[in-house]
């Protein structure tokens, strides 16, 4: 088992009671019978795909959403099961599920642990119930501390809570007062992002409408959250992300590393052997292929070498260009930076040979650290856009 290759899944599940306004995500509300129905094509899915990865072993399955939990414990039970029958599983791998507060009992908490998650995120967003109603949230704090304490209460010891700021109307005493409420409860890990207005959401077509941050107030609160959350034994490990000790995220480090990972579930995107392609955002097309009993188009067009035109869209196979750009503006969103003798092993050619002059004229602007690896400085972090954009061709 130690010859094969580690490979990480990613579950997609479209559902949610209500979408929030500033979501993008691809999900929506459905009705018992369409979950049911979503769900039947994706354990097929799982199983006519695992066919194709018997070289490799399964390091973490990420369940995302929209929001995984709206659905009967026993479907997130049957996903898993077909998982574990479907493929290698390392020792100890590590699997999460997105949770939102008001959507989770403890028995649907403890059905989780049984099935071999290990490993809750927790939605919060705020600790304020007037930004969670501006968000277009569903709960409010005291219903995400019900589904806190009812994780500990079932015996998950590895929890992230999601955090925002740069919420219309937020301010600095508001934002610190929501750190200081999570850091009373202690979680493992804290995903602290800064909300973006995404095309296509509410808060997009009504930004004029906004009381939005400046761009200086953001960054206040920014620095705030590495300021407090260091103090309080989280270290940075990504440029949004803090883990206690031996609580970084397997999975996500999979994806700004570069590693394998296959996506199950409608839309889901997957990148195996620097091959990236998403499955169909259309449900009545996903649901018909993986539904019907006839298999023979799906099994004609899967293979991950070849184009497909039923589930897999937008596939490529990256250039050496591409894979160095992604190389680079992905491995430098991690504090410890990209090293260079990764990057020589990868591509066969020293860093300074392809990002010489760049990286002179960051490391000169005070943007990035070189030694052994290139990584961002405090400044190069509080503009790491700008750092980033300078490595692509």
């Amino acid at each position: 088992m130690s010859s094969l290759k580690p490979l990480s899944i990613y579950i997609h599940i479209p559902f949610c009671i209500r979408k929030c306004l500033y979501c993008n995500f691809l999900s929506y509300s459905a009705s018992d019978d369409e979950k049911h129905s979503y769900i039947n094509a994706l354990v097929s899915e799982i199983e006519q795909q695992s066919r194709f990865y018997d070289s490799h072993s399964i390091i973490s399955v990420f369940i995302g959403g929209g929001t995984p939990s709206v659905l009967d414990a026993s479907e997130i039970e049957r996903v898993l099961c077909k998982l574990k029958e479907s493929f290698h599983f390392n020792n100890e791998p590590e699997i999460t599920i997105e949770v939102n507060p008001g959507t989770v009992t403890e028995e649907k908490m403890a059905s989780y642990l049984r099935s071999g998650i290990n490993r809750l995120s927790i939605g919060l967003q705020s600790a304020d119930d007037e930004e969670l109603k501006i968000l277009g949230r569903i709960h409010d704090y005291v219903a995400f501390c019900d589904t806190y304490e009812l994780a500990r209460k079932v015996g998950f010891n590895n929890i992230n809570v999601d955090l925002m700021s740069a919420i219309p109307g937020q301010t600095t005493d508001s934002y610190r007062a929501t750190l200081e409420k999570i850091l009373e409860y202690g979680p493992e890990h804290i995903s602290a992002y800064s909300l973006i207005l995404e095309e296509g959401t509410w808060f997009y077509e009504n930004r004029d409408k906004l009381e939005l941050l400046t761009e200086d107030e953001d960054r206040v609160l920014y620095e705030m959250t590495e300021k407090i959350l260091s103090a309080n034994g989280y270290h940075r490990y990504e440029i949004s992300n803090y883990a206690k000790d031996g609580y970084e995220c397997i999975h996500n480090k999979v994806y700004w590393q570069r590693g394998d990972y296959v996506g199950f579930g409608l839309g889901a995107a997957s990148m195996v052997g620097d091959v990236r392609w998403n499955n169909t955002y259309e449900i009545d097309k996903y649901q018909m292929l993986f539904n019907k009993s006839d298999m023979l188009s799906y099994e004609n067009n899967m293979l991950p070498n070849k184009n497909n035109t039923l589930l897999q869209e937008n596939k490529h196979c990256l250039t050496k260009e591409e894979q160095m750009e992604e190389f680079m503006f992905l491995g430098l969103r991690l504090i410890k930076g990209v090293k260079k003798d990764d990057f020589r092993e990868k591509f066969g050619v020293p860093i300074e040979d392809v990002y010489g002059e760049v990286i002179k004229k960051m490391q000169n602007d005070g943007l990035v650290i070189v030694d052994d690896s290139i990584r961002l400085t405090p400044y190069g972090i509080d503009i790491s856009n700008y750092v980033m954009a300078q490595f692509l061709f």
